[in-house]
């Protein structure tokens, strides 16, 4: 079953990089009592993640967290260095925070994976964004095709918000 909006999001364990190393988080850490914005890639460094979807979502940051947005949050279903690597060489600074989902258990969890083997990339994520308040998804927006950031871009969040 695929996760909608009015559904809470299912207990699911992230990893994330700290200055310690890797770290995992709980649902629970990332979203409690927070109004946050998660989308999810297909994969890091891949062209449309990389060149559009990403950067779109740091541009806009300010604005997000103006409409009272906690956090913006990227997950792809990519191992903890990778995801790391992935955020020092996209300049997203503090503006976005990576979550790595390495085994796709949030990603299924929730109805979102998407079988890339056809590029040799095994299961992945859809790509989606979404506004969680508190464990609960608000708004949730899915695109049709892998290839597309419009409907999970962060124009269209904002736009929403």
């Amino acid at each position: 079953m695929t996760i909608a909006a009015g559904d809470m999001l299912p207990d699911a364990t992230f990893t994330t990089m700290t200055a310690e190393g890797p770290t995992q988080l709980s649902t629970a850490d990332v979203f409690s009592g927070r109004k946050v914005v998660l989308f999810a890639v297909p994969g890091a460094f891949t062209p449309t993640c990389h060149n559009s979807h990403l950067p779109g979502f740091v541009a806009n940051a300010a604005a997000l967290k103006a409409k009272g947005v906690d956090a913006i949050i990227c997950v792809s279903v990519n191992d903890v260095f990778v995801m790391d690597a992935w955020a020092k060489n996209s300049g997203a600074g503090d503006a976005v925070t990576f979550l790595a989902d390495g085994n796709a258990d949030f990603t299924r969890a929730i109805g979102m994976e998407l079988d890339a083997s056809g590029f040799g990339m095994g299961i992945r994520s859809k790509r989606y964004a979404m506004l969680v308040e508190d464990g609960k998804v608000s708004i949730l927006n899915e695109e049709e095709a892998a290839s597309g950031a419009e409907q999970s871009g962060a124009q269209n969040m904002l736009s929403m918000l």
